[in-house]
């Protein structure tokens, strides 16, 4: 049964560095890229947990954290709009335009960070979840980010997520509806997400939630380095075909968090479009 309105809305530095967004921490010794190494040449890798440490003690704090920050962000003058923007009826149009004939978009999570160690991943993990809970078209959770420990790889399948077993650097090749949640991540990621999925019938059944590409947009114009401009060839490209909208940060609470974050969805209609 195809996807409708009513399903829609009710619940069921170097500049190669540089990133738009302010540090986020828990970010750190990440494997997505190294020194030297642009990460659009790396190649996809299995991935197991570096801390593989047993610790029921520390799961059972663990979820109870979560808990406390999911019961915090539902009640959030932040969560409110959030949901209110969802359900606006031009982003419900949105979506459903993306849904097409299916009833379920799937979710991916890249970059999460630790959410054991630092405040905004849990936040981020948290509206994830709330999202899934509120509207019943959000299918599966698939979550990576190559710092996640044993404990927080059972805590995410204990909150209904799934964790990937391979490294995929940004290049999942989508084949239905995919909502791409991407805190705050770095650009290539962003690039490498859109280059593989650089068709029509892709890009249309594309949403990421993810940094501003307008704020990437006004960093490039300024910047003189021809080859960054050519590594963040796709994203500068996108903005030919595609709307973003940005979402509201209320308090400090949920600044470091989501600051800087907006909805893109991509309409291209012509190959023509897609050229460089």
């Amino acid at each position: 049964m195809a996807a409708t309105a009513k399903h829609l809305s009710e619940k069921s530095s170097p500049a190669e560095e540089w990133i738009v967004v302010l540090p986020r921490r828990g970010k750190k010794n990440r494997s997505f890229s190294h020194p030297g190494v642009p990460i659009q040449q790396k190649k996809e890798q299995s991935w197991t947990p570096t801390d593989m440490e047993e610790d029921p003690e520390r799961e059972s704090k663990l979820m109870q954290k979560m808990q406390i920050y999911l019961q915090k962000l539902e009640v959030s003058d932040f969560f409110s709009s959030f949901l209110e923007q969802m359900h606006n009826p031009d982003m419900l149009k949105k979506f459903l335009k993306v849904l097409g004939s299916e009833e379920k978009m799937q979710m991916v999570i890249y970059g999460i960070g630790s959410i054991e160690s630092f405040e905004p991943p849990r936040f981020q993990l948290c509206l994830a979840i709330l999202m899934k809970r509120n509207f019943d078209w959000i299918g599966e959770i698939e979550v990576f980010d190559p710092i996640i420990s044993l404990t927080e790889s059972k805590i995410l399948n204990s909150l209904g997520c799934s964790v990937l077993s391979v490294d995929e650097q940004g290049r999942r090749q989508i084949q239905k509806p995919t909502l791409f949640f991407m805190p705050h991540c770095e650009a290539d990621l962003y690039e490498n997400l859109l280059a593989v999925n650089w068709v029509i019938d892709r890009l249309v059944r594309l949403v990421l939630l993810g940094n501003s590409f307008g704020s990437y947009e006004q960093h490039m114009s300024l910047c003189k380095n021809l080859a960054v401009s050519n590594s963040r060839k796709h994203m500068l490209a996108v903005k030919n075909f595609s709307e973003e909208v940005m979402i509201k940060t209320f308090s400090d609470d949920y600044f470091r968090a989501f600051h800087g974050s907006s909805w893109h969805f991509f309409s291209p209609v012509t190959e023509a479009e897609l050229q460089f």
